[in-house]
């Protein structure tokens, strides 16, 4: 197996892409393709001590910056480092693209350059998201503002398909996304996607309101694009808000000896809570696994996305999505 990485995608690009791509050659049993500027990672990995011996290299002489309107990826830029992957990853070179790029530019590689899986009508950005007891994925987290309703049953599908042939879990719940839990809750395109959802060859058990999420309401969670990305931008946000209200308040003063006497459940949480053991988000939808790492992915973050592009491969999840739309489509 063949997992293909933008080496000069993310903020510690090409350093941690390096590192990562270098641990995971060496733990996960799988090939790794670096893309991007050959002589800047020669030279980087030498200074650093990195073997690349287990390393193959696609030269790319630019990057993408993430500042560029994402449709120049196809036509301005085709020689950046995320689109030749893309292209290499859409002519068989590799089973999966890992980048820490732009978020809009991979929605348009995946689109126009990997392609779509047959049947389904668009990519969504779905980040795993962390929970008091079991993560659930949530999509989509932003890929598509406007959507119609019967795109929020593909939404279920694709996710099921990732939690059960990825995660493991048997039979995922699927909810949507709502302002309450009545069927008749919501806007006209909520009530709609719900009757869908209610036939959907998925186990859907109604409403989630956003309150809910953090304590694991349901494995797949369903929105358009613009209520899964305020769901997902205020998830990060109360965590984040969390850990600093957590140590500003234990670690101070008094509390230090009361920290120590946590330190392993706070540990713990932490754990629980840092995007970097979870890999990235899918752009789930295109007829290859493609990860979105965090922008700020450090080297472990990227080991980490590689392992679940590997997991995605091996779990056949591509295939999953396509059956159960063909079987949709002849029905």
């Amino acid at each position: 197996m063949n997992i293909i990485v933008d080496a000069f995608g993310g903020d510690n690009a090409p350093l941690e892409v390096i590192k990562g791509g270098a641990m995971a050659a060496r733990d996960l049993d799988v090939k790794i393709t670096l893309v991007g500027d050959e002589a800047v990672i020669r030279k980087c990995a030498k200074e650093n001590n990195i073997s690349l011996e287990e390393i193959e290299l696609i030269h790319a002489a630019k990057s993408f910056d993430i500042h560029e309107e994402p449709v120049s990826l196809i036509k301005q830029h085709k020689d950046s480092s995320m689109a030749v992957g893309m292209q290499a990853l859409s002519h068989e070179k590799g089973d999966a693209f890992v980048s820490a790029g732009s978020s809009g530019a991979l929605v348009v590689g995946s689109t126009f350059i990997v392609k779509r899986i047959k049947g389904i009508k668009r990519v969504a950005l779905a980040p795993i998201m962390p929970t008091a007891n079991k993560p659930f994925i949530l999509l989509d987290g932003g890929a598509n503002n406007d959507c119609r309703p019967e795109m929020l049953v593909q939404f279920a599908i694709m996710g099921s398909a990732y939690m059960e042939r990825v995660m493991g879990i048997k039979n995922p719940v699927v909810k949507l996304l709502n302002i309450g839990a009545e069927e008749t809750k919501g806007r006209d395109f909520d009530i709609e996607s719900y009757r869908l959802l209610e036939n959907a060859p998925v186990n859907f058990c109604g409403n989630a309101e956003a309150r809910e999420l953090p304590f694991g309401t349901a494995d797949v969670i369903v929105a358009d694009g613009f209520t899964g990305n305020v769901a997902l931008k205020l998830y990060e946000g109360m965590g984040k808000f969390m850990a600093s209200e957590l140590k500003h308040n234990i670690f101070a003063g008094s509390g230090k000896l009361a920290a120590l006497l946590v330190m392993s459940k706070i540990k713990k949480l932490s754990r629980k809570l840092d995007y970097k053991s979870v890999g990235g988000a899918l752009m789930i939808g295109a007829s290859k696994p493609i990860i979105k790492a965090h922008g700020s992915s450090d080297a472990k973050a990227f080991y980490n996305a590689i392992r679940q592009a590997r997991d995605c491969v091996k779990g056949n999840m591509i295939a999953a999505i396509s059956e159960t739309v063909c079987s949709l489509q002849k029905g």
